[in-house]
């Protein structure tokens, strides 16, 4: 098989292991040139529909879902405070979004689906809350995090192992967010279909 393959990977996937289905997928497949594009949900969803991009992984909210793709849900996650270990919410168990009103944030930036999870269920519940920072790297908001600046909404599985700097918090009806495979809903290429069927897929998602 020959050809190219274009893939998009936003900054918090967590579900497929890229490193490693890539290396599998190239040693089957050598001759296939293989392109990794980062950014957001969206432009993928638009690549995708004008035939620039093969296959995304994306991350959306619950009430979001992609269109005008082929997309499966890989997982759905709660997200969960980060704070630094010195910081005044460090020792609490369970907060709600009431508790953080006062708090400063940094998120990813305004007008991109990572968000959207967060800011919906801020509006559900009424409750006002300050984004002084923004980024694009789920590690720079760690970062930040770490230094004492600021407090995130982040899913669990991008967190670093073992942080004895950083503290996580569960929050009562706290932000949702979706992650989804999406592929071409017209005709795809041999090589995104031989990626596609080389993917170990959750038993858990839903074609949409």
């Amino acid at each position: 098989m020959r050809g190219s393959l274009t893939i998009g990977v936003i900054p918090t996937v967590t579900t497929i292991d890229i490193p490693t289905v890539l290396e599998l997928f190239h040693r089957a497949h050598p001759a296939v040139r293989i392109k990794l594009r980062g950014g957001g949900s969206d432009e993928f969803i638009t690549a995708i529909s004008e035939g620039r991009m093969d296959v995304a992984v994306l991350g959306l909210p619950d009430s979001a879902p992609p269109k005008g793709v082929n997309a499966r849900v890989l997982a759905r996650e709660r997200l969960i405070v980060v704070v630094a270990a010195e910081h005044s919410l460090a020792r609490r168990r369970r907060l709600r979004l009431e508790d953080l009103t006062d708090e400063v944030f940094v998120d990813f930036p305004e007008g991109t689906p990572g968000l959207v999870p967060s800011d919906l269920a801020f509006q559900a519940a009424g409750v006002h809350r300050e984004v002084a920072f923004e980024a694009m790297s789920a590690d720079l908001i760690v970062d930040l995090v770490r230094q004492g600046l600021v407090i995130a909404l982040l899913s669990p599985a991008v967190l670093p192992a073992g942080s004895n700097d950083l503290r996580t918090i569960p929050v009562t009806a706290g932000p949702t967010r979706i992650e989804y495979l999406a592929w071409s809903s017209f005709n795809s290429t041999p090589a995104a279909r031989a990626f596609l069927e080389s993917l170990p897929m959750p038993q858990a998602g839903d074609d949409t």
